[in-house]
């Protein structure tokens, strides 16, 4: 899959703790994944694709990454947050809820940046994931989700969330390393 338009390489809850039920399966499978989104963050930086971070607040009420990484560090989360760290020309968001959309700075930014093209990433694929991409594909946002690049608590749970995203939502779900950038 080639890509010759600006894309924006959103990076949804990364950050993490993993103090919840199903966290420790996750936090495995967010280890896996947080590889293949640092290759894809690089290669997108390279070509000058923006790169947003959205993540959840901690009860911190504050898109200070420093302060959120701090906060979720922990045997669990520790060498995901280490390798996946926002840079500091990258953007951070926080979110109340699910969707990066819902009551955030999220649609305003990409219209700042003129950014019609979003590659999704994260976790879990079956929540944050799925619901981002349903609000980008309402508000017309062309959607890549590359497969290796989103976990869920569970590979059905995953599968299926890509399967929805790809017949529902029109979304390509590559491999990151089949994602070409011009």
């Amino acid at each position: 899959m080639e890509i010759n338009q600006k894309h924006a390489l959103l990076i949804i809850d990364m950050i993490n703790d993993f103090q919840f039920k199903h966290g420790p399966i996750l936090s495995k499978q967010a280890v896996t994944i947080s590889h293949n989104i640092m290759k894809l963050k690089y290669k997108m930086k390279r070509n000058g694709h923006p790169i947003i971070y959205i993540n959840d607040h901690y009860s911190l009420w504050q898109a200070d990454f420093v302060k959120i990484a701090e906060t979720c560090k922990n045997p669990l989360s520790e060498k995901i947050i280490d390798l996946i760290y926002p840079d500091k020309d990258d953007y951070f968001l926080i979110k109340p809820k699910h969707s990066a959309f819902y009551e955030t700075a999220l649609n305003t930014l990409l219209k700042t940046l003129d950014i019609r093209n979003l590659i999704i990433t994260g976790i879990a694929g079956n929540i944050c994931v799925l619901f981002t991409a349903n609000d980008a594909y309402m508000r017309d946002y062309n959607l890549i989700i590359p497969s290796d690049c989103c976990a869920s608590n569970n590979e059905e749970d995953n599968k299926y969330a890509l399967v929805m995203m790809k017949n529902i939502l029109k979304a390509p779900i590559p491999k990151s390393e089949n994602i070409k950038l011009i």
